[in-house]
């Protein structure tokens, strides 16, 4: 994100804060910015700052992005937003008690090549949608965070947040079932998981995340005339289209990026000139709905952190109401190809009736 920012007009690097005093100054240095901070309260104490970028391990979000929300700082969090749906609730009210942004830094929403994505799909080239597979694997479980509970580890909220969030980009969330197993390290964190949604509608997406083997991160949409492949979900590179004879009907490849941070920077950028409490890209309800899966996901598997513990356990998931309608703002309108962020209220996920999926542009990854 530092290289990012150093490229682009619409923003200034002026802060950075670490624990370590001498690590932010370093930081600083190497990257061009103003001041370095040995805590995150200075930061966020700092009247000058506009907007934060959190990238810590995930048990740190919601206790960092509640800081600087009090503060009155707008946020860019990193993925997972928080470690449970109701830490999510939580931020979220917070930030429109204080008429303030929050937004998850969830890169591949931002991304321009999902416009290409849902256009093609929604053109019905491959026919009507009826199922879509999606996998994500590195083998990084010597990384220490990725073991620990206490600091929200597995392989679930770091990697397989990405093939969720590419089911949900496609199919949305009326999801009816959830089918879903996983091996554990022994630290009693998941290590490989399996995961299977029904939907409302009759779709299926069957979905895969390890953080121990290395796979091909491709998400493919299989359709009544044909199927596309989506090369690399976790930052999309490109997009194939086969017919039912299994010949190539088109090839798109993604526009060139300067990191790919540079489209979820400048969509909070934009929001916050706006006024709006969210960035239409990842609104809101999307964030709660995606942490509501995860965490239907967890109790299925008997996963709960040393943080839920402590506070009781994972609420019960219920059936939701369909959701209210979001308040008007005087934002951009369908018609202009925008959608305007209005603070909304926390909706609840899996509602009676399917959300659309927002397109517009889209990257991402825990510093």
């Amino acid at each position: 994100m530092a290289k990012t920012m150093k490229g682009l007009s619409e923003v200034k690097r002026y802060a950075v804060a670490s624990r370590d005093a001498g690590r932010a100054e370093r930081f600083a240095k190497e990257y061009g910015f103003k001041k370095a901070y040995g805590s995150y309260e200075e930061l966020a104490q700092d009247k000058k700052v506009d907007l934060v970028y959190i990238a810590t391990p995930i048990s740190e979000h919601y206790a960092n992005m509640k800081l600087c929300i009090e503060n009155g700082k707008a946020v860019l969090c990193e993925k997972s937003f928080t470690l449970n749906e109701a830490q999510a609730k939580e931020i979220l009210s917070l930030a429109a008690e204080k008429n303030v942004l929050a937004a998850e830094a969830m890169w591949v929403r931002y991304m321009p090549m999902l416009r290409t994505m849902l256009d093609v799909l929604s053109s019905r080239v491959i026919g009507e949608p009826v199922m879509l597979t999606a996998n994500l694997g590195s083998n990084i479980s010597q990384v220490r965070r990725m073991r620990d509970p206490a600091l929200g580890g597995g392989a679930l909220l770091d990697v397989g947040v990405y093939p969720i969030n590419f089911a949900s980009m496609m199919f949305g969330d009326d999801i009816i079932s959830i089918d879903t197993s996983c091996t554990y390290t022994d630290t009693g964190v998941d290590e490989q998981d399996s995961i299977t949604f029904r939907y409302r509608n009759g779709r299926m997406a069957v979905l895969a995340a390890s953080m121990t083997g290395v796979s091909d991160r491709l998400g493919i949409i299989y359709g009544t005339k044909g199927y596309m492949v989506v090369g690399n979900i976790s930052n999309f590179e490109s997009l194939t289209v086969y017919n039912s004879d299994h010949v190539k009907l088109a090839f798109y490849k993604r526009p060139k990026q300067k990191t790919g941070y540079e489209y979820e920077l400048l969509s909070a950028v934009r929001a916050l000139r706006s006024g709006w409490l969210e960035c239409p890209e990842m609104p809101h309800v999307q964030t709660l709905a995606i942490m509501h899966e995860m965490d239907a996901i967890r109790r299925i598997w008997g996963i709960q952190y040393p943080q839920e513990k402590a506070a009781g356990a994972l609420p019960e998931m219920q059936e939701a109401p369909a959701p209210e309608p979001a308040e008007e703002t005087g934002g951009p309108s369908p018609e202009n190809g925008e959608t305007a962020a209005a603070p909304s209220e926390p909706l609840q996920p899996l509602p009676e009736e399917p959300r659309p999926v927002l397109p517009e542009e889209l990257e991402e990854e825990d510093a």
